[in-house]
């Protein structure tokens, strides 16, 4: 196992998340705890020390299930995660009642490693509103040594994360991000990567294969890899991708079974980076994976002038390829959530207004109309 430098700790550079275990009758909240527990054995034997939950995974049973696993390790011999629920505003409000249960349903007296999770559209002004007291709860329980590193995770935007940066900077230590070659332009994570340099923080990493998008690549994508490097899997692809991006120390992998965890713990046995002429081809294939299904919106904005329901039809377009190209997921529908109603996908009358300015001939009222389909 290859281990990272964090201050004082050498963290192993695969984590396990605990998001994705295994689970019974396809059921999620139904963790298979037996198969879960073997998962742990053999991660602890292979060198693996750092362990991710969270309060809302797997229907809350996530962090009962690895806190039951982890207690029969001396707790020395691994770093807990686990994160505050800010993806639900209902909880802004119970930041200490949450904390306290967080404990004991790990069972330890501290976490090594909490984050305010999922950063986004929806939940910054939240997160900055001091009325809830979050991050001033948070700092003090670090002081109390009940908390050891304080850190955050993003899905949002680069300005949505500019934000949380200008008002908590300081006391944060790590941020996790979803950073993958798909999303390295897709969702800008390179320029969200730039950002945590700047302010010098380490780069925690989730979503490594999109949710398994990039597990598995066309035949003839797969064959282009092969011929560089006879030996290695599509998903290790992944893997050194990450392996080649400076200030990255933490990968997460949300593995659901013993085989993706050992084949995973193999790729990390040693650091593989791309050269530059792999690093080139990675990142033409996701050009190509996003350019097969994207609208090729630029966001010149000459729509938005001609809009008579005032949409950002850019952001929303945006948003249409994000839930497009990724077959769903929670993304989109999380930040549209932070969007007024009236100018959500839905308020479009079909006027065609825009189509008439639009340099790219984007059919923009069939888009919208899709996308509300596709939102159910």
């Amino acid at each position: 196992m290859i281990y990272k430098n964090f201050q004082n700790h050498k963290l192993s550079a695969l984590g396990l998340g605990a998001m994705r275990l295994p689970v019974i009758g396809g059921d999620d909240s139904k963790i298979d705890e037996t198969a879960a527990e073997k998962m742990v054995d053999y991660a602890m034997e292979h060198g693996i020390n750092y362990y991710d939950t969270a309060w809302g995974y797997h229907g809350g049973q996530s962090e009962l299930v690895i806190g039951r696993a982890l207690k029969r390790y001396p707790r020395e011999s691994y770093y807990l995660a686990t994160k505050f629920p800010g993806y639900d505003l209902s909880n802004m409000d119970k930041v200490e009642e949450i904390f306290e249960k967080q404990l004991k349903k790990c069972g330890v007296e501290y976490f090594d490693f909490y984050l305010f999770h999922n950063v986004c559209e929806m939940n910054i002004d939240a997160y900055l509103d001091d009325k809830y007291g979050i991050y001033r709860y948070l700092m003090k329980q670090k002081r109390a040594g009940r908390i050891r590193h304080l850190g955050f995770s993003a899905h949002g935007s680069y300005d949505v994360m500019k934000r949380f940066l200008e008002a908590y900077g300081e006391g944060m230590e790590f941020c996790q991000i979803q950073l993958n070659y798909l999303d390295w332009t897709f969702q800008d994570a390179k320029g969200k990567l730039e950002l945590l340099a700047e302010h010098q923080l380490p780069v925690w990493v989730m979503e490594p294969l999109r949710g398994g998008k990039l597990a598995e690549l066309s035949e003839e994508d797969a064959e282009l890899l092969k011929n560089l490097r006879p030996d290695e899997s599509v998903p290790a692809w992944a893997f050194r991708f990450l392996q080649s991006i400076p200030g990255v120390t933490m990968v997460l992998s949300g593995m659901s079974n013993s085989e993706q965890l050992r084949e995973n713990i193999q790729t990390f046995e040693e650091e593989k980076p791309l050269n530059s002429k792999e690093m080139e081809k990675l990142l033409k294939i996701a050009n190509n994976m996003v350019e097969k299904i994207a609208l090729p919106c630029t966001a010149c904005r000459y729509c938005v002038s001609h809009c008579p329901q005032g949409l950002d039809i850019p952001a929303l377009l945006a948003l249409y390829n994000e839930h497009c190209v990724t077959d769903g997921g929670f993304i989109a529908p999380m930040a549209l959530s932070a969007i007024q109603e009236e100018k959500r996908p839905g308020a479009c009358i079909g006027c065609r207004s825009c189509e008439a300015v639009c340099p790219q001939q984007i059919k923009v009222s069939e888009a919208m109309a899709d996308f509300v389909r596709k939102l159910g």
